[in-house]
């Protein structure tokens, strides 16, 4: 048996060791590669403690020492880019090169951006005249964030909540996917090598029926931020209740892109591609349904097919590689069973279904080809529920107002995209579509300025940009009488 990588929580500081562990999976290969701590409440309870005492200390620490202390752990990750990006690809089963140009590299901006922005932090203020007083308003930290993040941006969507937290004063109690904690372990020793005070940031590790729900209900912690499945949350939101904590929820998705005849038709097949598979399609916003006006319809409909078969699935380690292996063995029969599904219902399977090419060493992993479905009904399951894979249909449309519709007629409305050369059409669409983003002519352009989340049921708050320092700080408001 290969070297199994053993983790360890990371509680008031130091490395503590488990009584019970679980095993993570290599998806490339099918094989265990680490082994998990299987926390629960007594991990959790030590933790809370710890993030507790420090936030004593930490929510009075000036914004300048926070700022300097997050930089240094954006630059230490930096320095490690190539390590944290292989440690990715093998938990996760992303290809290397996608870890190393977007996932890595954006967890690096995600400290930096935070750490700089809290140092702009401009307070409100009016004067009542009349009464001869001056009212002001303050952002204050909350207290023990409980953040909660999911596997298929491991390290990426882990610092979208970390950064601001800590940024805010808040300390941190936080449990990453029991399929891809090994970064996070990895990011434990870049927190103690930075400096960065004990008990601030703790990691648990473990499952979510467990590990993850202990910190929800636990009293001490005020706030609890939550990536991952719409199912999931609603289990959250009861045990969340009874103490009316603070939740920021970012869920699913059935994104839809809604192509008009008049775009710009390569650079929007270059895109959808993308939008549709990078990844394996396990991106929430990820395009699952294409809506192509039917003047359109035929000629896209070869041409993204054709590109779909051009891309080349297999070992992750390969830069030739667009898509590597799915999450999990169950995962990837969910996945297929959709197709089959699909399928059984009269829809026709496009590409997808050809054999696979796999090395000697990949032949356990759980790759799935990307895949290409047509005629099928609206009211499929295909059509309705986040499938998470690379897996995407493609149908015909007449009318700017039927597009919007049927492109709104699901529970999720995370995010959209828009392709159009007529600017009107673009603003009047991208208006309507139910959706927390809309991208136009383009997907997945992110500025940290920008509000992020989803509505419906694609979750509540928002996420990752400069106004989720509203999440994490109280705004309180002081009237000083003149």
């Amino acid at each position: 048996m290969a070297h199994l990588t053993l983790l360890q929580n990371f509680i008031d500081g130091e490395f503590v060791e488990c009584t019970t562990y679980i095993d993570s999976y290599d998806p490339s290969t099918g094989e265990v590669w680490a082994k998990i701590p299987d926390s629960g409440e007594p991990e959790v309870n030590a933790a809370v403690d710890a993030a507790t005492k420090a936030f004593t200390v930490w929510s009075k620490t000036p914004v300048q020492e926070r700022s300097r202390i997050m930089m240094k752990i954006a630059e230490i990750l930096e320095s490690r880019l190539d390590e944290f990006a292989k440690a990715e690809s093998r938990d996760q089963g992303k290809p290397v090169w996608l870890a190393k140009a977007v996932d890595i590299p954006r967890a690096v901006h995600n400290m930096r951006s935070f750490a700089t922005s809290i140092l702009h932090e401009v307070n409100k203020s009016t004067v009542l005249d009349a009464m001869d007083a001056v009212n002001y308003t303050l952002r204050q930290p909350v207290g023990v964030a409980g953040l909660i993040s999911p596997w298929n941006l491991p390290m990426y969507l882990l610092t979208f909540k970390i950064a601001p937290a800590i940024a805010s004063g808040n300390t941190v109690v936080a449990k990453p996917s029991e399929m891809t904690s090994v970064t996070a372990w990895m990011f434990c020793k870049v927190l103690q090598e930075a400096g960065l005070p004990k008990g601030v940031i703790n990691f648990v590790f473990g499952v979510g029926p467990r590990a993850g729900e202990a910190i929800v209900k636990h009293p001490g912690v005020p706030l609890v931020s939550f990536t991952g499945g719409t199912a999931t949350a609603k289990r959250l939101r009861m045990t969340a209740a009874p103490f009316s904590k603070k939740l920021s929820l970012e869920l699913g998705g059935k994104n839809p892109a809604v192509i008009f005849s008049d775009c710009d038709l390569q650079k929007c097949i270059d895109t959808t591609i993308r939008s549709s598979f990078m990844n394996q399609g396990e991106i929430c916003l990820c395009t699952s349904r294409i809506y192509v006006q039917k003047d359109l319809y035929l000629t896209f409909l070869e041409k993204f097919i054709e590109a779909t078969k051009k891309l080349i699935v297999g070992n992750p380690k390969e830069s030739s590689t667009f898509c590597g292996a799915l999450i999990s063995k169950e995962h990837l029969a969910k996945v297929k069973g959709y197709v089959t599904l699909a399928e059984k219902e009269g829809a026709t399977i496009q590409t997808g279904k050809e054999e696979l090419n796999l090395s000697t060493e990949n032949k356990n992993g759980y790759f799935m080809r990307p895949t290409v479905i047509t005629d099928i009904s609206d009211d499929s399951p295909c059509m309705k529920e986040e499938i998470f894979g690379p897996v995407t249909c493609v149908v015909p449309f007449n009318t700017e107002d039927e597009a919007v519709r049927r492109a709104n007629d699901v529970q999720y409305g995370l995010c959209a995209t828009v392709w159009t050369s007529n600017a009107s059409t673009l603003h009047r669409v991208s208006r309507q579509l139910q959706a927390g983003t809309v991208w136009a002519n383009c997907w997945l352009v992110r500025d940290l300025n920008m509000p992020f989340g989803g509505t419906k049921e694609s979750g509540v708050g928002r996420e990752g940009n400069f106004d989720s320092m509203d999440f994490f700080t109280e705004q309180k408001t002081i009237c000083v009488k003149l």
